[in-house]
Order: C-alpha cells, then structure tokens, then sequence
C-alpha cells in the first residue's frame, strides 16, 4: 500500500497526479508488491481554514489539502489502466 500524499508528495497534493502516474508505471511493468494506494482527496481541491463567521466551501477539506473530484477521477483511471497492462502482461 502506498500514500500518495504526506511524505511521498511533500505535502502539496498537486503533486499526487505525478506520483501516482510513476506508481502507475511500476504496477504496468509488472510489479505485484503494489497492491493500493492512498490518497487525499475531496468535492474540491485544496483546504480551507475554519474561521469563526466566515462560510466554509461546501466539499472542501479543512485538514490536508486534496486533490479535486475530475483529477481523482483521472488519478484512478491511470492506475486501473496500470492494473489492466499489468494483467495483460502474463
């Protein structure tokens, strides 16, 4: 299992697309020592602080920042295009 997020992309989840696509690489080449990932992810991308009388942004995190709805959706169908090549592959 591999964190996307926290040490493997310094913290800042725009960097977790390129993390994952080089994960993705290794899963397509064949490795099956990867079995799922984890990453941070929300509604919205980013985080928010909580302020006293100021509105939230409905779906956006307040802890770790994330990475947003559609760059999940291409995240994930990276790395299901991985598992296909690498089950292709024998």
């Amino acid at each position: 299992m591999i964190d996307l997020s926290h040490d493997n992309s310094g913290k800042d989840p725009d960097r977790q697309p390129a993390v994952a696509a080089a994960v993705a690489d290794q899963v397509a080449a064949g490795n099956r020592d990867i079995v799922g990932v984890m990453l941070e992810s929300f509604l919205v991308g980013g985080r928010q602080d909580l302020v006293a009388g100021h509105d939230l942004v409905y779906g956006q995190s307040i802890t770790d920042g994330c990475i947003g709805w559609d760059t999940t959706v291409e995240v994930l169908d990276g790395l299901a295009d991985a598992v296909r090549a690498r089950r292709g592959a024998h």
